[in-house]
């Protein structure tokens, strides 16, 4: 398990963003097709899951991280976290 979420295994820990998402792409459509029996659909559910999980956290990280840089009247640059709202 990963050590920045005991939750999520460390192969789904060690994707970025993209490669995540892409597979709970596959994991979706596979879902929707109806082709998978009952017992793949739980398993794959379940990574599909830990993989939403991963994209989220990884999506709350790069919202933390953006910054807001505002010039001051008298020219100045100043950088501030960007307002979540």
């Amino acid at each position: 398990m990963s050590s920045q979420d005991n939750s999520i295994p460390d192969d789904i820990a060690a994707l970025n963003f993209e490669d995540a998402l892409s597979a709970l792409e596959a994991i979706v459509k596979d879902l929707e097709s109806g082709q998978v029996s009952l017992e793949d659909s739980i398993e794959i559910y379940t990574r599909g899951n830990l993989l939403r999980r991963h994209c989220d956290n990884k999506l709350k990280d790069a919202t933390a991280r953006i910054e807001k840089i505002t010039k001051g009247a008298d020219g100045s640059l100043s950088v501030s976290e960007l307002d979540g709202g």
